[in-house]
């Protein structure tokens, strides 16, 4: 591969439940063979030399689907938190969580507090699964930082960069994604990573997440070390 790849990849891992509807299976295998396809990807992420990859694992709007179902992913997460942190702590990879904690379970907030602070000072690969996360309440918790920072006179709003901003969302420390990828062929983003995602590359694979191999992130990744990323500038050409 060429030495230009993304030092951050975003994924959106669409279509587990279609992927287990067309093969006349239960939702929860789709999510349990999901689950299978996230390890994969660290590990060929790690390999690639990738600096950081961003899941999104559960938006906020996923509490509307069937209270069965929040179960099932819930139980997912706990069982991903018990038996696969301590591997990417022994692979020196930093584990990190962004979203809001409420309503998230008890149970799950002591497990995500734990695996975090136990890999805090990897120097890795950085891990993220954005859980309970929205972009838009991501950006109104950074206003709120902001606007408390300006009261407590810590900030001059006049000389507010973007930098500024970028350091009071829950990314604060992560380079921006230079590649999204959104399985199953949906071509939007979902209320994710808003801000962050400005000058991304997008890729949306017709396959659904459970069939995202590593040879499907080799390709997205070769994909996007063929395009020209121009950041609003004329092609000099």
């Amino acid at each position: 591969m060429p030495d230009n790849i993304p030092r951050h990849i975003a994924f959106i891992m669409d279509g587990n439940g279609r992927w287990a509807k067309a093969k006349g299976l239960p939702r929860t295998v789709g999510h349990r063979r999901g689950v299978q396809r996230v390890k994969e990807i660290v590990r060929a992420a790690a390999e690639a030399k990738i600096q950081a990859v961003t899941f999104f694992a559960f938006s906020t709007e996923n509490w509307q689907r069937s209270p069965k179902e929040v179960n099932v992913l819930m139980r997912f997460l706990d069982n991903f938190l018990d038996k696969e942190i301590k591997e990417l702590h022994q692979k020196n990879i930093k584990f990190m969580v962004i979203g809001r904690a409420k309503p998230l379970p008890e149970n799950i907030l002591k497990k995500i507090k734990a695996a975090q602070d136990l890999t805090s000072a990897n120097t890795g690969m950085a891990v993220v699964l954005a859980l309970n996360y929205g972009a838009r309440q991501e950006i109104v918790d950074a206003a709120k930082l902001l606007c408390r920072k300006a009261v407590k006179g810590e900030l001059d709003i006049e000389n507010l960069s973007e930098e500024d901003f970028s350091r009071c969302l829950y990314t604060a420390g992560l380079p921006d994604p230079d590649l999204l990828v959104r399985t199953s062929g949906e071509m939007r983003i979902s209320n994710f990573l808003l801000w962050q995602l400005s000058y991304a590359e997008f890729y949306f694979p017709k396959i659904c997440w459970p069939d995202f191999s590593k040879e499907e992130l080799n390709k997205a990744i070769k994909e996007y070390q063929e395009r020209e990323r121009r950041f609003g500038r004329i092609d000099a050409n």
